[in-house]
């Protein structure tokens, strides 16, 4: 029952909407729900990324390191959206660190597992990229615009 409860929970997800009932369930041999609890530090720049993230409630800052700054959030992401795709691309490290805003539950899926599954499945594993691409897409636009808007206020 477990991975019935997180496929539908899967297909709930603005990230997997209209995805196949087979590679959901594919997808959700991979998953498990967890809970972070508020400051708690999900990832760190340079760490292994063996999992992303599928925010179901609350807010996570993703941020670098500033040697004059200290750590510096670069963005915010919530409900409905995906935290991390380094998990997806060799070497397999996280580039930016993550930490909790608030109470935050998720399903984190491991990226092996996933991996292993796209690999032995190339639909499923165009179908991750074309929508990881969208979200790398979004978080440069977003980055983009946070570069004109600091250098536009000087």
């Amino acid at each position: 029952m477990k991975i019935q409860s997180l496929q539908n929970d899967l297909a709930d997800h603005p990230f997997f909407a209209g995805m196949s009932d087979r590679h959901l369930e594919l997808i959700a041999g991979c998953a498990s729900n967890v809970r972070l609890e508020l400051g708690q530090m999900i990832f760190r720049e340079g760490e292994d990324a063996q999992q992303f993230y599928l925010i179901r409630q609350g807010k996570v800052a993703l941020q670098m390191f500033s040697e004059r700054r200290g750590p510096l959030t670069i963005l915010t992401v919530g409900e409905g959206e995906v935290l991390g795709w380094s998990w997806l691309f060799p070497p397999y490290r996280w580039k930016f660190a993550a930490r909790t805003l608030e109470p935050t539950h998720a399903i984190a899926i491991q990226g092996q597992c996933l991996r292993t599954k796209a690999d032995s499945d190339h639909d499923l594993g165009y179908e991750l990229l074309r929508r990881f691409v969208h979200v790398v897409e979004d978080r440069l636009d977003a980055t983009r615009l946070q570069i004109v808007n600091v250098y536009q206020d000087r």
